[in-house]
């Protein structure tokens, strides 16, 4: 946009127009807008508003709200990425002249990049509209802090309209881009098929639910227990305690009494609960009920079961489908029993990453425990040596999900079918220098396209000659790994209770 006066008619009267504005918003008072929206609009400053409030959004807001912050921080990077190098380098205006503003509402530092587009509301509406495309409610919170954001900057006397709107345009664009490429939960069609009978509860007479304390956040894990008492308030609810048994024994009671009287067996916490749950529903053919409580979730959000309400409906109607069920068989002793995985099986680096953040985590948190633990396996650890399929090979990390993954790079992120009788196979190649040309490729976003990296669908996975003392890891739980050993699925093999899909709404036909 040019500041020199111009002979078209259009662009004169857009740019006066402009300006106008401008000034009409620097001579009106704002009452308590002084000691607010100055500080409002520095607090915006290279996104960190943003980021604290993606940080609150993934401690507090929950697995929907994790994915939210997630899609609003993508957002943001992208917009930041092209204003502050497409916009602002192609048209460079100069700032508003600050005559017309009060002198308490100018911020310390005047920028001297261009005026042209707002990256303050660029940045502020690409996070929240990004936030919004994956929760509603949490948009709706977080579009009035947008708004003022954007509005501070004319405020401020730093932006012309223009500037905000253009910039406000480039925000949306880019959370919809995301979305393009990383479509929410509500653009994708159900994960779980076919739907199956299952008995319907409607005040939980019948069902068997094992509560574990140590699963997950004691507050969270109770609000879950006062609404399942709610919802259902006929259902049995067992918590389980230090020195009752141990969990596989308990569940595996609910689950016989569940069967004798027609019912179903529930489980309340994260997903190496609902691993423990999976064997004694199969044995004794009950249908499981997840209710989503623990420190992860991944299996009831891939199942579209997100929250404990949503779980108590579905049982209430009826409401089931059937699912795939992972296997790890031992080969050297017959006699062993398989093991269940809903999620994700992996050798290598993860389960020692497992081990680490679990021992480091009571002391520092979560977060800080996963980065400890992945600087410490690239310093020390080696890969691992085994025979897959019949070929040898040396391995910093073997995955294989209970189904396909899209994925964002290395990192899978959500199934679209439960049902695809798939084994989701990633390999992580050792080799010279193999640990830093990985990490690199990972940062580059370039997996697909190096030899370091393999991804393939498979049925069956034969493992052998594995070291003794390797580990491994399933739904997050870390176990001594047999030194030969099958990877399958049983197809469609569980009944789990899911709600009913929303279905489009057809439109009527043009005549």
């Amino acid at each position: 946009m040019d500041e020199q006066p111009t002979r078209h008619p259009v662009r004169t009267l857009l740019r006066t127009l402009d300006h106008a504005v401008f000034r009409r918003v620097g001579e009106r008072s704002w009452p308590m807008a002084e000691p607010v929206l100055p500080r409002l609009s520095r607090s915006a400053n290279h996104g960190l508003l943003w980021g604290g409030v993606a940080v609150g959004m993934w401690a507090l807001g929950g697995t929907r709200g994790r994915r939210a912050a997630v899609r609003g921080v993508a957002s943001l990077a992208l917009v930041s990425a092209t204003v502050n190098t497409l916009g602002k380098g192609a048209v460079r205006r100069k700032r508003p002249v600050l005559d017309a503003v009060p002198v308490v509402r100018h911020l310390p530092r005047q920028p001297v990049t261009s005026s042209f587009p707002s990256g303050h509301a660029a940045s502020a509406v690409a996070f929240t509209v990004g936030v919004a495309l994956e929760s509603r409610g949490w948009g709706a919170a977080l579009a009035p802090v947008a708004a003022s954001v954007a509005f501070s900057r004319i405020y401020t006397g730093v932006h012309y309209p223009s500037d905000v709107l253009v910039g406000s345009a480039l925000g949306v664009g880019a959370a919809f881009a995301v979305r393009g490429l990383v479509p929410s939960r509500a653009q994708l069609p159900p994960p779980a098929r076919p739907r199956t009978d299952a008995p319907a509860l409607p005040d939980g007479d019948g069902l068997y639910v094992v509560v574990n304390p140590s699963s997950g956040a004691q507050p969270q894990l109770m609000d879950s227990v006062r609404q399942l008492k709610s919802e259902l308030p006929r259902a049995e609810i067992i918590v389980h305690e230090e020195g009752g048994g141990p969990l596989p024994k308990v569940i595996s009671d609910a689950a016989r009494e569940a069967a004798r009287r027609g019912g179903a067996l529930g489980v309340c916490g994260g997903d190496g609960t609902i691993n423990a749950a999976v064997a004694p529903a199969l044995q004794f053919q009950v249908p499981l009920v997840v209710l989503p409580s623990g420190t992860f979730n991944h299996f009831a959000a891939d199942l579209g079961t997100e929250t404990v309400a949503a779980a108590c409906a579905a049982v209430a109607n009826g409401s089931a489908v059937r699912v795939d069920v992972g296997r790890i068989t031992p080969l050297a002793a017959r006699s062993a029993e398989p093991t269940c995985f809903l999620n994700t099986f992996s050798l290598g680096s993860y389960p020692d990453l497992i081990r680490l953040r679990e021992h480091w985590s009571p002391k520092i948190g979560d977060p800080a425990a996963t980065l400890l633990g992945v600087a410490k396996i690239l310093h020390t650890a080696h890969p691992l040596k085994a025979v897959v399929n019949g070929r040898r090979r040396a391995m910093w990390l073997l995955f294989a999900g209970n189904g396909a993954y899209r994925n964002l790079g290395i990192a899978p992120v959500r199934r679209h079918d439960l049902t695809d009788g798939l084994l989701d196979v990633r390999i992580a190649h050792g080799g010279r220098f193999a640990r830093t040309r990985l990490l690199a490729t990972v940062l580059a976003g370039g997996v697909a396209r190096t030899r370091l990296y393999a991804a393939a669908h498979s049925r069956q996975l034969l493992i052998s000659g594995l070291p003794e003392g390797a580990r491994m890891a399933y739904d997050g739980e870390v176990v001594e790994a047999p030194t030969a050993f099958q990877v399958d699925k049983l197809q469609e093999a569980l009944t789990v209770y899911r709600p009913l899909e929303e279905r489009p709404r057809a439109r009527p036909m043009s005549g």
